[in-house]
């Protein structure tokens, strides 16, 4: 597998060397996921973050009536992980599952500290990736108390283009909060907004 993808990820954030470059690839673990296979299911422990090198993952949770809540979606150039889990290394409550073929690329919790150690920028790196979720999760939390449904889908549509035509829609309606039904009827009153 290239590791031309996931370092061009990095090299947004820090500059590695050709020994640090390759000091990292090294602990990198190649792994394929099936369409509707679980990286994590809800009680074990998050041991890894996950970089998407192709596919898509999605990040959820169930409650105890049965219903799904899409937390996050993860697509190429994305890492993803239970973050609760990997940081406090305690059973999680997210479910990843792939939601088509997937070809990730897993960082051990204790490899990422090696790194830590071994190369200190890799720090800065993981701690601007963690921000960055953290305030994206912010921004949605705060959309979904103070906006409608259809300008969340807006917002969606906005900041995952990538995402809209990919991901089955029932997987978008839990994601904005909203049944698979009225998502539907959401969305074709939009459609026939903009012809």
């Amino acid at each position: 597998m290239s590791f031309d993808l996931i370092l061009h990820n990095i090299a947004k954030h820090i500059q590695l060397n050709d020994a640090e470059q390759a000091r990292f690839t090294s602990m990198l673990q190649a792994r394929t996921l099936k369409r509707k296979q679980y990286l994590l299911q809800e009680g074990e422990v998050c041991r890894h973050s996950a970089f998407v090198v192709s596919g898509c993952l999605r990040g959820f949770s169930v409650d105890k009536n049965g219903y799904e809540h899409v937390l996050n979606f993860a697509t190429p150039d994305w890492w993803m992980a239970d973050l609760y889990s990997l940081i406090t290394q305690k059973p999680g409550v997210l479910n990843i599952e792939a939601l088509e073929p997937c070809s990730l690329l897993l960082l051990s919790k204790s490899d990422q500290e090696i790194l830590y150690q071994e190369i200190p920028k890799f720090e800065r790196f993981f701690r601007i990736i963690v921000e960055n979720s953290l305030a994206s999760n912010q921004q949605r939390l705060l959309d979904n108390l103070s906006l409608s449904a259809e300008e969340r889908y807006q917002n969606f549509c906005a900041r995952y283009p990538s995402l809209v035509d990919c991901i089955p829609q029932k997987h978008i309606a839990s994601y904005l909060g909203i049944t698979p039904e009225f998502f539907s009827k959401m969305r074709s009153a939009l459609l026939k907004k903009q012809l």
